[in-house]
């Protein structure tokens, strides 16, 4: 059997709990449930961030505190931070990106939703194709 990724994404940028109770918000909801899941068999986390309303966040604190947790309980997991743009400050989207993770996403085109574009200038994501050595 050749080995194989298994990659989970705990918490989007748009469930909130009045969609689904379980969605885990918190940094330590989010530790938690990469946690089951790493148990499970995962060995790569996409993380997204949330403010206290739910709301996306690109809170470099918030991204250190799940990546602490993330490492502590779930050693060797690959860690991967969203630089998601749908609603969050286009400035702000790699403001995590100094605490190292492992892998970091970044969409390189423009994407249509029903009510709102999550848009990649070519000038945002030339500047934010930043190779780092850590």
């Amino acid at each position: 059997m050749k080995p194989v990724i298994i990659a989970v994404t705990i918490t989007g940028s748009v469930p909130r709990k009045k969609d689904n109770p379980a969605v885990p918000i918190t940094p330590s909801e989010q530790i938690e449930s990469t946690h089951q899941a790493f148990e499970a068999g995962a060995s790569l986390v996409h993380i997204h961030v949330r403010n206290p309303d739910e709301s996306s966040s690109s809170d470099p604190a918030l991204f250190a505190q799940v990546q602490e947790g993330v490492r502590k309980h779930c050693p060797g997991m690959i860690i991967q931070f969203s630089t998601v743009g749908r609603g969050r400050d286009p400035s702000a989207r790699g403001s995590a990106l100094h605490l190292n993770p492992d892998m970091a996403s970044l969409a390189t085109g423009s994407v249509n939703f029903p009510t709102i574009i999550y848009e990649n200038s070519a000038n945002f994501v030339i500047g934010s194709s930043v190779v780092t050595d850590p």
